[in-house]
């Protein structure tokens, strides 16, 4: 008696912690979308205020600072990382943040991300990774205050859930890619003080959700066409400190 009663006491423990464990992996964050933030975060370096000393443990929906998951699939759906923030891990240290190194392509392992925030650390360099164009729910692409270089994707245009594009103040190069009018959703363009050259695409009027369209401090060559008035949602358009010539259009 004693001894089935032992037994059935050890039963009753594997199976709680079976259930336990059952538990903890419904609502911790999938392995793979772990793996890609540590990859990630292995080719940035941020010295001053520990921001990623937070990223320690199996579940990174909990705790891990800028990190955010869907309540339901439990995937990672923002990264949020400014380097200005008056968050308090940057007033106790009473000072903004620095960050070198790159942005990783694992980001782009992140298949359900909607937001990508990594602004205003000053010293994140490379390019931009092109495996992004790739994230179908992509929303917000906020890159703006870094030392970025080479081109906007060339694929851009695929991410037409896009609000948001905003690489200003980086090193930016290059066109403007034709895609980009293919962003059907895009509301704030944001390309200021880059190197940016060349054309405005012919056909940027089809972006008829902007509002703003802020292209100030660049190399654009080119002259203003009148079929930019046809965007009728746009209220804010800086063009201002660049290379235009001919006539402001009297439609504009």
């Amino acid at each position: 008696m004693y001894v089935h009663m032992v037994h059935m006491a050890l039963n009753l423990v594997i199976v709680a912690a079976v259930l336990l464990a059952g538990a903890v992996a419904v609502t911790s964050c999938p392995p793979t979308d772990r793996e890609a933030l540590l990859t990630f975060r292995s080719a940035l370096r941020e010295p001053y205020l520990g921001i990623f000393n937070s990223w320690t443990g199996y579940d990174c929906c909990h705790g891990w600072y800028g990190v955010s998951c869907d309540p339901l699939t439990r995937r990672v759906a923002d990264i949020s990382l400014r380097g200005e923030s008056e968050d308090p891990i940057f007033e106790k240290a009473g000072r903004t943040g620095y960050m070198t190194g790159t942005i990783s392509p694992e980001i782009c392992k992140l298949c359900r991300l909607s937001n990508i925030i990594i602004a205003d650390w000053k010293g994140i360099s490379g390019e931009i990774p092109s495996c992004i164009t790739s994230l179908p729910f992509l929303r917000i692409l906020d890159l703006i205050g870094n030392k970025l270089s080479g081109p906007i994707p060339a694929g851009i245009g695929r991410l037409q859930r896009s609000t948001v594009l905003n690489v200003a103040d980086n090193l930016i190069s290059r066109t403007i890619p034709a895609s980009l009018t293919r962003m059907s959703s895009l509301m704030h363009l944001d390309l200021r003080n880059n190197r940016i050259s060349g054309e405005l695409p012919r056909d940027f009027s089809k972006l008829g959700m902007l509002s703003r369209a802020l292209l100030s401090g660049n190399q654009i060559n080119d002259t203003i066409s009148s079929s930019i008035s046809n965007i009728y949602r746009l209220s804010d358009l800086d063009l201002s400190l660049n290379r235009l010539s001919g006539q402001i259009p009297t439609s504009c």
